[in-house]
């Protein structure tokens, strides 16, 4: 019977059934030891400099902390003005445009300067009449003194003919009647001196009991001189000026009526300065600790984010921005809630030729850097008082601070 033999499958010599090893395996193997050198100084090194980095940036923070303080709320101010007339009128000419730049004094618009002509040469007239009245006065009153001498020189006259026709009376000289003659003339010469006296004293009266002072001194003439002056202040009121140099808005229309009525006049156009801008910063009342009139600010607008400008701090409101509404809060109540308050800061901005256009109204963030400088925690100070380290700083050196 034949013998049969199975017959396994070769196996590669030098390859162990139970542990096969690849190649790919072994050079695995072999490049491990080179990264574990590498991950040993890395970790201490992170496990060093992060605590570092952590008390540094805490330090930073705590030292810095307090000497710049910061809002957005802050929009950028200037002069503004509602241009109103004070006479009534019609506009007749209006030299300026929409958002046209104007110099201080230039031409806003006119007003229709006719009735204003026509009562400035009324009041001069009246004036000129009054003038003429007051020297007739003059005149009056040297005339009745001229009278008064002429009633003294009658009554010496009446006076020795009376005096004389009382003699011959007695005599019996002449009649009766004649004597009666002569003492009527004497009472008429003396009633007319007080007649005479009394007129006088009537246009002493009127040239306001200085029948000598000038003419310019008597109340009437100075009424008419200041009627003729507040027609020639209407008539040069006709003519609206720019009270400083500026940007025109809300330019009238040729031909609109103007009521002028004095202080209560309506608004006819607006003019916003191009100089001299400030920001009004409404600073958190817990900002302002250490806050000062002079120190350095920064100042970002929303409208030019790559720009920077430059500004000091020039004033703090004496009051806070609740104080100046027109309903202020009641805190008086039971559910009264503390709210941070606001207050005002004004600050003057610097600018140079080529800065962007500022206008008024645009938002802003401003930073005003304080000088502050916090000083070193109390445990750190006790800590360095063992060492012999003298901590606290001296009035010269905080002086020396910004």
């Amino acid at each position: 019977m034949p013998q049969v033999v199975s017959e396994r499958p070769s196996r590669a010599p030098g390859i162990d059934d139970k542990r096969p090893v690849t190649p790919a395996v072994e050079s695995t193997r072999t490049e491990a030891p080179d990264r574990r050198p590498r991950r040993r100084w890395l970790r201490p090194l992170l496990l060093l400099l992060g605590p570092i980095a952590v008390i540094g940036a805490g330090s930073y923070l705590y030292f810095t902390g307090g000497r710049y303080v910061g809002t957005e709320n802050a929009y950028l101010k200037a002069d503004t003005v509602m241009v109103a007339a004070e006479v009534s009128g019609l506009i007749v000419d209006v030299p300026v445009h929409e958002n046209q730049h104007v110099a201080q004094g230039d031409v806003l618009f006119r007003i229709d300067d006719r009735p204003y002509k026509i009562a400035l040469d009324q009041a001069e007239a009246r004036l000129a009449g009054v003038r003429d009245e007051i020297e007739g006065l003059k005149a009056t009153y040297r005339q009745k003194q001229e009278e008064l001498d002429l009633a003294k020189t009658d009554i010496a006259f009446a006076k020795k003919e009376f005096d004389r026709q009382s003699e011959l009376v007695a005599k019996n000289t002449v009649s009766r009647a004649k004597f009666d003659e002569t003492s009527h003339d004497l009472e008429s010469a003396r009633q007319h001196e007080s007649v005479v006296a009394e007129e006088i004293a009537q246009v002493e009266a009127q040239l306001n009991g200085d029948p000598g002072a000038p003419v310019e001194q008597h109340p009437r003439y100075r009424d008419a001189v200041a009627a003729r002056d507040r027609a020639a202040l209407d008539l040069e009121r006709t003519i609206i000026s720019a009270p400083f140099p500026g940007i025109a808005g809300n330019t009238p229309q040729i031909g609109q009526q103007v009521v002028g009525t004095g202080a209560f006049s309506n608004p006819v156009m607006s003019l916003v300065a191009d100089t001299d801008p400030w920001i009004e910063a409404n600073y958190k009342e817990t900002d302002l600790t250490y806050v000062k009139p002079g120190q350095p600010v920064s100042i970002q607008v929303d409208t030019y984010p790559d720009h920077e400008w430059h500004g000091t701090v020039e004033s703090i409101a004496q009051a806070t921005g609740a104080e100046f509404s027109v309903i202020p809060p009641q805190n008086a109540t039971g559910n009264w809630v503390k709210v941070v308050q606001r207050i005002p800061v004004r600050i003057a901005v610097k600018t140079d030729t080529g800065d962007p256009p500022l206008r008024v109204g645009m938002s802003t963030s401003v930073e005003i850097d304080t000088g502050h400088r916090r000083e070193l925690p109390a445990f750190v100070q006790a800590a360095a008082s063992w060492f012999g380290a003298n901590t606290t700083p001296t009035a010269a050196a905080a002086e020396a601070r910004p």
